[in-house]
């Protein structure tokens, strides 16, 4: 790329040295970067880019963009300085890869719980009608049925960037984005053009790191703020207006928007709801008649994921009929309310649920399906080092449950008892265990079942590490808890 062109895009900033005609690479990795290329000079919370900077120009940097003094031959090396290199990455790094999203439908999907289903229900409606897609968030990067593993919710701008260059270098049509509150007060979307904001629901959750529900409120309302004011383009939002906090969505965007709900007046609105053990079905009301509906996911809330989906692609310009037939064949999320496949006398899921709301909603979805002589057992963990306010709650929610194990999801560097006491302050009933160690916490669970009993081990979901101090470790809830149920009832399951 040109390097005038590149640079352009910084406003302000002092070179020193000779700026190359071209550059070959963007990085703000030291050990990623290719010869002839740009090396950003990054402060993380761990980790200081700037320490790096004699590293990235041995290994062929022509560039180096920083925002403190480096000691770096300036013969060899143009210094760009700026006075933020997280705000100089978010203008680059769209501009290096010529603005990737302009060249797709790319939808944000953001909310407390159902970022993850929804994402995946629309990358497999998409799919399933014909059309490339990709899909990026917690599970990862799926690029049209190959999946690659990524680091966070909402990548880092640079990441993002590459990740949507390469969706439509490999002619995906739509791009959907699970986006955090983190991801969009960190600047990480910088450059991204959403032309549908979808919102799920928004319930307690990240409080450490925003401090009140308002604020957590406000940012995932910039998703929709990020639409734009340029009328002209066809965009849409996509909100629950069943959810208090719906409306604020309406009101953070000038373009329409397309409401979903159970109880209240919507657009698409579900109505004669019947939930399964094995499926869910339902009667749609929508802008284009009426319609049945029938899916293989479980419980109230995965009604709310189809709406969202449904009203999504109906502003993309899907149809409806093609939409309900995508939706019949879709399988749960990974980790999100899975059913663990086996021949066992036990009836066992895992789920991502890490907010007191999720929780709740898990635990509801299969509570009408257990037998009056049956126990349903929940197995519920929190992060170490991560909003404590929401513990107590946490388990308060897990209490419909006849038995309790409170445990840790990843517990870094903070102590078990530490989490667990917090966690136990929130219980109404006294059927729990307290079992710091989630490998011991997910064989007790087994271990106190009898025939017939449903377990939800909830926290890790899809996940198979936990981090215990800086380390991640292999763990897997549905392998250990098979492998313990196979001990237990000395009996060979089927699927692994």
């Amino acid at each position: 790329m040109k390097t005038d062109y590149l640079f352009s895009g910084l406003p302000i900033k002092r070179v020193e040295g000779i700026l190359p005609e071209t550059v070959t690479d963007l990085a703000v990795n030291s050990r990623t970067i290719n010869a002839g290329g740009v090396f950003v000079c990054i402060k993380g919370f761990t980790v200081d880019g700037h320490a790096y900077a004699q590293k990235a120009v041995e290994m062929g940097a022509r560039v180096i963009v920083a925002s403190s003094p480096i000691d770096v031959d300036t013969e060899k090396v143009a210094i760009v300085h700026v006075d933020d290199t997280n705000r100089a990455i978010a203008l680059l790094a769209p501009r290096y890869y010529r603005y990737p999203s302009k060249e797709m439908t790319m939808i944000g999907v953001t909310g407390t719980n159902g970022k993850t289903s929804v994402s995946n229900m629309l990358h497999s409606i998409i799919r399933h009608i014909g059309e490339k897609s990709a899909v990026t968030g917690t599970i990862g990067f799926d690029l049209d049925g190959i999946l690659y593993e990524t680091e966070n919710t909402t990548n880092d701008v640079l990441t993002t960037q590459q990740l949507i260059r390469q969706a439509a270098d490999e002619g995906c049509t739509t791009m959907t984005m699970e986006v955090s509150s983190h991801g969009l007060l960190e600047g990480r979307l910088s450059g991204t053009e959403f032309d549908i904001a979808v919102f799920t629901n928004l319930s307690h959750d990240h409080l450490d790191f925003h401090g009140s529900m308002d604020n957590y409120g406000h940012a995932k309302g910039l998703l929709f703020a990020q639409l734009g004011q340029d009328l002209e383009r066809a965009k849409f939002g996509v909100v629950n207006a069943d959810d208090p906090w719906g409306h604020r969505m309406k009101e953070m965007t000038s373009y329409p928007v397309i409401t979903f709900a159970i109880k209240s007046q919507a657009d698409f609105k579900a109505t004669d709801i019947k939930l399964g053990v094995d499926g869910t079905s339902f009667h749609l009301l929508s802008p284009e008649g009426e319609f049945d509906v029938s899916m293989s996911l479980i419980g109230e809330f995965n009604v709310y994921n189809a709406l969202a989906s449904i009203a999504a692609l109906y502003a993309k310009g899907i149809s409806i009929e093609k939409i309900i037939g995508g939706l019949a064949i879709i399988p749960a999320a990974k980790g999100r309310m899975e059913k663990v496949e086996t021949n066992l006398p036990l009836t066992l899921y895992v789920d991502y649920a890490h907010s007191p709301d999720a929780i709740e909603k898990a635990i509801q979805a299969v509570l009408p399906y257990k037998d009056a002589d049956s126990k349903l057992i929940f197995v519920i963990g929190t992060g170490g080092n991560r909003d404590r306010v929401k513990r107590p709650i946490m388990a308060e929610k897990a209490s419909i449950a006849d038995y309790v194990i409170l445990t840790t999801d990843d517990p870094r560097d903070e102590p078990f008892e530490s989490i667990l006491s917090e966690l136990e302050a929130g219980m109404q009933h006294q059927q729990y265990a307290c079992i710091g160690d989630r490998e011991l916490a997910v064989r007790h669970a087994i271990n106190i079942a009898d025939q017939g009993d449903i377990i939800i081990f909830a926290g890790k979901g899809h996940e198979d590490f936990q981090i215990i101090g800086n380390e991640k470790f292999p763990h897997s809830d549905a392998q250990i808890a098979l492998e313990e149920a196979e001990k237990k009832f000395r009996s060979r399951f089927i699927k692994n």
